[in-house]
Order: structure tokens, then sequence, then C-alpha cells
């Protein structure tokens, strides 16, 4: 059984990440770190953002090539793919790292970015069926609408949370 075999392990999955997360924001709430410590987890939340975001556009980018008939789909679906495990580790280093930024968790701002961060997850949950589903067809089979504006709404929402996250932590670090 695969992650990814229906709407049942997602959703299963989707709620353990629901309760990481709820652990997470309320670790950070209680979790102290010293100044060498927040230094490093500032590299790695960094390291961690370049890692993932990284892997997130270069999985867009695939995806714009198909669009333009510049890659086959094929192409396009195996290599987003393989762009699973460094997006999900660079989100996990996001996340881990971010308990030892003792984010201040009553702004607003911060809150909104924590959402962010949690719909980020949850869409990246669903983006690895999608990417099953639409593997899954004949190869000369075009895609069904229904799969293209899937694809579209999930690389809208994928953007939407990591161009905001990525802006809201920019702020935050102004202060």
């Amino acid at each position: 059984m695969s992650l990814y075999d229906s709407w049942w392990t997602v959703g299963g999955a989707a709620l353990a990440v629901c309760a990481g997360w709820t652990a997470v924001v309320w670790a950070s709430g209680h979790v102290r770190a010293d100044a060498s410590l927040h230094t490093v987890a500032l590299f790695i939340h960094l390291a961690s953002l370049v890692l993932g975001f990284g892997a997130v556009l270069v999985a867009d980018y695939y995806g714009l090539l198909w669009l333009t008939r510049r890659m086959p789909l094929t192409d396009a679906l195996e290599g987003a793919g393989r762009l699973h495990l460094p997006i999900w580790a660079g989100l996990a280093g996001l996340v881990g790292s971010g308990i030892l930024l003792q984010p201040d968790t009553s702004s607003t701002l911060t809150r909104t970015k924590l959402v962010l961060v949690l719909l980020l997850s949850l869409n990246g949950l669903q983006a690895g069926l999608l990417n099953r589903r639409m593997a899954e067809r004949r190869p000369r089979e075009r895609p069904r609408r229904r799969h293209l504006a899937w694809a579209a709404g999930t690389a809208t929402v994928s953007q939407i949370c990591w161009w905001g996250a990525v802006v809201i932590g920019f702020r935050n670090s102004q202060h």
C-alpha cells in the first residue's frame, strides 16, 4: 500500500500532518534557543527554503514545458515525481528549524504564515495523488480536463502558499 493509492490514504496522511502541525505550533511557543542555536536554525531554515521551494519551482517549470509542448507529459510527470523527496525534505527542514526561531504566534502575520505552511503541506499530499492519477493514463491519451484543472489549482495554491510564507518570513525578519 502506498501513500498515494487513494483519497483514504491521503486523508489519513492529512490528519497526521494536521496533528504534527498542531504539535509544532505548540512546541514553537515553548522551546527557547540560545543565540548560537538560533543562528544554526536560521541557516537550516534558509537552506531548507532553497531546497523545498527550488524543487517546487522546477516541478512547476516542467509543467510549463509540457504546456508549451517542449516536453512530453510523461517526462514532466516523472520529473515532478522525482522532486517530491526534496520538496518534502525542504518543508520538513523549514518546519523543524522554525520551531527554534521563536515565532511570535500572537502576530497575525505569523499565524497567516503558519496556516499557509499547513495548506502547503495538505496541497502537497493531494499533489502526489494527482501525479499518480495523471501517470496512470495511457501514453498517447490526453489528460482529462478535470485533471488539468486539478493541476492548475494545485500549482496555484502551491505558489500562493510558498510565496506568501516567504514574504511573511522576510517581513517578520525585518522587525
